[in-house]
């Protein structure tokens, strides 16, 4: 196993196939990354008290950092996270305890935080924090703080999901190669 998977609890990182994940990385416990997924340097995907998911074609872009809720007397189930496919996760966005749906685009500094859930096809603006718990319906482009819908989505918008999931699976494949 390389250095930057890491078991923890008995739990080590499932990738499925044509994963790519940077050596600066560190991806630890009960994570299953789908195939075609790719993880750049200082990214960190920490699954150590819950789990995480992440759906075909997804891209973690350099330092972002990807985490759960534990569960406890606060929050008894706690939350896992889990991201969809064709999500590009911009540079240094956090994630905690979160849902997001297929085709979704977090913007560079992110945050969104725990029991969130997010629908498809939406944008998070760069900077934008989604507060605990919020539900992002699909369509519109959500940005501030608190993150508010600023727009419906432009036709342009929904065809640049799939491109920017395939752009990063063609990226991590010069990698690979």
């Amino acid at each position: 196993m390389s250095h930057h998977l890491r078991t923890f609890r008995g739990h080590t990182p499932v990738c499925g196939p044509r994963v790519f994940i940077d050596p600066q990385a560190s991806v630890i416990g009960d994570v299953v990354l789908g195939e075609d997924v790719s993880v750049w340097p200082q990214a960190v995907i920490r699954g150590d008290m819950h789990q995480i998911r992440i759906g075909a074609r997804t891209s973690v872009q350099d330092g972002s950092v990807l985490h759960i809720t534990h569960a406890s007397d606060f929050n008894p189930g706690g939350w896992p996270l889990t991201l969809g496919e064709d999500v590009t996760v911009g540079h240094k966005a956090i994630l905690h305890g979160c849902t997001l749906g297929n085709r979704i685009l977090v913007g560079m500094g992110a945050i969104i935080m725990d029991g969130v859930v997010v629908e498809d096809e939406v944008i998070i603006a760069a900077g934008a924090v989604v507060p605990p718990k919020r539900h992002l319906e699909s369509g519109h482009v959500y940005a501030g703080n608190p993150a508010k819908a600023i727009r419906v989505l432009k036709d342009s918008e929904r065809a640049f999901f799939k491109y920017s999931a395939a752009n990063y699976v063609k990226l991590k494949d010069e990698y690979l190669a």
